[in-house]
């Protein structure tokens, strides 16, 4: 390897090159840390910064006791902006689907009312739809939906395009808030997400406006171990 690349780097292409050859496979465990310092010349430290960061990437996962082993790196969703879920799991070079669980017309109620500035029990949209990722579950979203701004939305085929992609065709997006919290999830989004009860979660309550109108208001829920939200900021 040429000595330019730092040594670290140097290990974590080395890991890395066989993880996406196959050689590691999914789950297998990776040599120790002295051994890979042993093999490259390098400090056990250097060695350790090399899987350090890995295990940050989501390439791999320490257990403790037992060593370090190739995990599959965490889904993304940029946290500051709003993308397709069916764009970021076929970009991974996954295979996308979902499965609709409810889709239909209810009466708001105190909390849905209150963050969709409407009256309580007005009419409003809602759709419950599980996204997977390679036949995984990787997110519950539970969405409402001003009716007058998005009238043909229970009528939307969600099996061939998504609710973000729908609204963003037809109620162009101005505005956005996210609320990230970790939280341990009811018992129904357990189910779908195939978590047990104790499992961390992460939940983003999302709302969207267009032309200073709020056009919906959603609950996205994700499996805490198998997902993660990016944030990026320009300054100056």
């Amino acid at each position: 390897m040429t000595q330019s690349i730092p040594l670290y780097q140097q290990i974590k292409q080395h890991i890395l090159v066989r993880i996406e050859s196959g050689e590691y496979p999914l789950h297998q465990q990776i040599p120790p840390e002295q051994e890979l310092a042993g093999q490259f010349k390098v400090s056990r430290m250097t060695a350790h910064k090399a899987i350090r960061d890995l295990v940050q990437e989501g390439y791999l996962m320490r257990r403790a006791g037992l060593g370090t082993f190739v995990t599959e790196p965490k889904a993304e969703s940029p946290l500051a902006d709003i993308s397709n879920i069916a764009d970021e799991v076929r970009s991974r070079g996954h295979e996308y689907s979902n499965s609709v669980i409810v889709l239909e017309a209810i009466r708001a109620n105190e909390e849905v009312a209150l963050n969709m500035g409407m009256r309580l029990n007005a009419r409003v949209f809602h759709s419950v739809i599980v996204h997977l990722e390679n036949k995984q579950p990787i997110q519950v979203e539970e969405r409402f939906v001003h009716p007058a701004l998005a009238p043909g939305y229970l009528q939307c085929d969600f099996g061939q395009q998504t609710p973000n992609a729908y609204l963003v065709e037809h109620c162009p997006l101005s505005d956005l808030e996210h609320i990230v919290e970790a939280r341990l999830a009811p018992a129904n989004i357990c189910d779908w997400l195939q978590l047990s009860p104790a499992a961390p979660s992460l939940l983003v309550t999302r709302r969207t406006w267009s032309l200073h109108q709020l056009v919906s208001f959603a609950r996205l829920w994700h499996p805490g171990d198998k997902y993660k939200l990016r944030s990026a900021l320009k300054l100056g």
